[in-house]
């Protein structure tokens, strides 16, 4: 189905000559016989307003022949009855065609009117209003490129077809290549965690798009740029395209991000861009993955065949913690669904623990932890390692344990959207052209945020030199410079951008996964030997693969030039940065060796790090208050760009209901969440 003229009746015949299938075309092989004259007829007699009454009622004694392909009307889908008796029938494919290929068509085709046209109308204004019908009934999309051939239209709707039929499957990071075991995304936004210990990733190749598919999302919205990206993972079984309209909508509404943008891109100077990634709710980046994540794992839910309630269990180095509560608080009523996080107590800013700690609902457990994130993650995983500890969950409780922070596969797909929609903006603002390459710096701890801008590279964006960002714990610079990932005499150290204060950084085994095509057994061996013996090497080829094939290149920051920077690009632009913005700035100025544009991903709003914020622009802090109140007013009156947070001033205010504080041992962390649901 699409719009008349975008080449549905060729495309069926293409299709029918190409699969051997016997195709009819609606108008043609149906309509005219049942009513035993021309449709132009037929319009004629009953007029435009009765004729999708008429045509609808004919649609619906309409029977497809099994196996066959139908070309419908442009038409059809207006009479919502009609479309949907059809839809039961098969599999409904949106020809969708740029408008103008359409209005050139028709207007060489000498159309001047279209079924539903009003006097005053033009073509195009027809053609906006069908377009929200097509968008109603279709399982699968073929986004057409500008001026492509019926041919090519073709070939690419037999693909979509063949993909539906074998759709992506997901495997552990450390399964044998041989004997995958294949899971969907329904089963993997559920788990988290494989059950070996390793993190579920794509099993075929990622989905892509030309660049003259990603051209036809230039001038999108960021909500419609989501909604094609994900059509490409997620299969309509799982969720229609509809449905996951729908809650990206919803995600992405004004209520949740300040920005109309959503991610705007703003120029900082000269060749740098700002990814102002803290519009969302608690001000930081993984509000972009944790507003839409929930409702994906809702939709999970409903299609679970038994009646298991879940425990999402979050460590947090600071942000993902607020993110999570946050977005599963918005859930509809779901009584199946529980969220606890751990915190690094001594480890994060003040008003990073006031998001968490205020937050007041009997279906949310928050807790510090007197250790540090790695000492939290690391006993999550173990926890859901054990299989001990899982099956009395379940025993007892009826309880499954899951994940919501970027081990979990459906919190890192659409982190993909937003860097792709980056390298967008940067088109349709005219700073490249389609298919012109730039730079990414990223900073980086868990490996999350950096693995998404190389996901979209896979799926198309030309992304060229990626730069991984460190403060202190500045491991990551040593593993890729060496190839020597050694945590025997680290100490993680408490800085000023404590979402990056992490020396296990979990998603490198997902990038290193990628690295070696799929090496399962060799990512397992890595792996397990860094929980056994704190230390594994790479060989020195796959350094090289990193470094040449992958443009990855890695750099840290220390405390004393994080400050200097805050305060300098302050001083000279007026933009007051975050440390963790800070970090990618500082390393971005010194690897920026090309004319190509940088493009640096501001991760949190400055006003999450008041105290330290204050501090790098040596202003004097206020008298000690215990909401931090007064530091974060000092900011208000400084900064103009980017504009001040009025969530995080009301956050603060408000008093502290989680008050446990454990230590980081295993045992203690698997008795307050047997509490915990015990309680429920």
């Amino acid at each position: 189905m699409g719009s008349p003229g975008c080449g549905k009746t060729t495309t069926g015949q293409l299709l029918s000559a190409r699969l051997g299938r016997p195709v009819t075309d609606i108008d043609d092989d149906f309509l005219e016989p049942y009513w035993g004259m021309p449709v132009a007829h037929k319009l004629s007699l009953v007029g435009n307003k009765m004729f999708i009454q008429e045509e609808g009622s004919a649609l619906l004694k309409f029977q497809a022949n099994p196996g066959s392909i139908v070309s419908l009307t442009g038409s059809n889908p207006l009479h919502s009855e009609a479309m949907d008796h059809v839809a039961r029938s098969g599999l409904v494919i949106f020809v969708d065609v740029h408008y103008e290929d359409i209005l050139q068509r028709l207007h060489k085709m000498k159309v001047d009117r279209l079924v539903t046209h009003r006097e005053g109308q033009s073509i195009a204004d027809v053609l906006q209003y069908r377009r929200s019908f097509y968008e109603k009934a279709y399982d699968l999309r073929a986004l057409c490129e500008r001026f492509e051939s019926v041919e090519s239209v073709t070939t690419k709707i037999d693909r979509l077809v063949q993909n539906f039929s074998s759709p992506m499957n997901y495997a552990s990071t450390r399964s044998d290549s041989d004997g995958k075991a294949i899971h969907h995304f329904q089963d993997v936004i559920l788990r988290g965690l494989a059950e070996d210990g390793g993190l579920f990733v794509p099993g075929k190749e990622f989905p892509s798009l030309t660049w003259g598919e990603w051209s036809r999302l230039v001038e999108l919205s960021f909500q419609e740029r989501a909604l094609l990206i994900l059509e490409r993972w997620l299969h309509p079984d799982f969720v229609r395209p509809q449905t996951l309209s729908a809650i990206i909508d919803k995600a992405y509404s004004r209520s949740n991000f300040s920005s109309e943008d959503v991610i705007p891109i703003v120029k900082l100077e000269e060749n740098q861009y700002l990814m102002e990634t803290f519009h969302g709710p608690t001000a930081s980046f993984k509000d972009a993955a944790l507003q839409i994540m929930p409702q994906l794992f809702e939709q999970a839910i409903t299609k679970e065949t038994n009646s298991a309630r879940y425990l999402i269990l979050v460590a947090t180095s600071g942000d993902t913690g607020s993110a999570v509560l946050d977005g599963f608080s918005k859930l509809s009523g779901n009584s199946n669904v529980r969220v606890m996080v751990l915190y690094p107590e001594h480890g994060i800013s003040s008003v990073q623990k006031a998001l968490m700690t205020s937050v007041d609902s009997d279906s949310v457990k928050v807790i510090g932890v007197d250790g540090d994130f790695d000492s939290c993650q690391s006993a999550i995983k173990a926890i859901f390692r054990s299989q001990s500890v899982n099956e009395r969950l379940m025993d007892a409780y009826n309880i499954k344990l899951s994940a919501a922070n970027s081990i979990n596969w459906g919190r890192l797909l659409p982190q993909v959207v937003y860097h792709a929609s980056a390298y967008l903006d940067l088109v349709r603002q005219g700073v490249i052209g389609m298919g012109d390459e730039c730079d990414v710096c990223i900073p980086t701890g868990n490996f999350g945020n950096i693995l998404a801008a190389f996901y979209a590279r896979e799926m198309g964006i030309p992304y060229k030199m990626f730069i991984c960002a460190s403060n202190v714990n500045n491991i990551l610079t040593e593993f890729f410079q060496t190839g020597i990932y050694d945590l025997r005499q680290r100490k993680l150290q408490v800085s000023t951008s404590p979402a990056i204060d992490i020396l296990k950084s979990s998603n490198l085994e997902r990038f290193l996964h990628l690295v070696t095509g799929g090496d399962g057994p060799m990512i397992k061996n890595w792996f397990e030997g860094l929980h056994k013996d704190g230390i594994f090497k790479v060989p020195n080829e796959v350094l090289e693969t990193i470094s040449d094939k992958f443009n990855l290149v890695s750099d840290w920051c220390s405390e004393e030039q994080c400050a200097k920077t805050i305060r300098t690009v302050f001083k000279e632009t007026g933009y007051l940065l975050d440390p963790h913005t800070s970090i990618a700035k500082t390393v971005a100025d010194r690897q920026t060796t090309s004319e190509r544009p940088m493009i640096i991903c501001s991760t949190a709003h400055y006003g999450k790090f008041p105290e330290d914020v204050s501090r790098a622009l040596q202003l004097p802090l206020p008298a000690e208050n215990d909401d931090c109140s007064g530091v974060l007013q000092q900011l208000k009156t400084v900064s103009a760009l980017p504009s001040f947070n009025q969530g995080l001033e009301s956050a603060v205010k408000k008093p502290r209901v989680h008050n446990s504080v454990i230590s980081d041992d295993m045992k203690n962390i698997t008795r307050e969440i047997e509490t915990f649901c015990a309680e429920w």
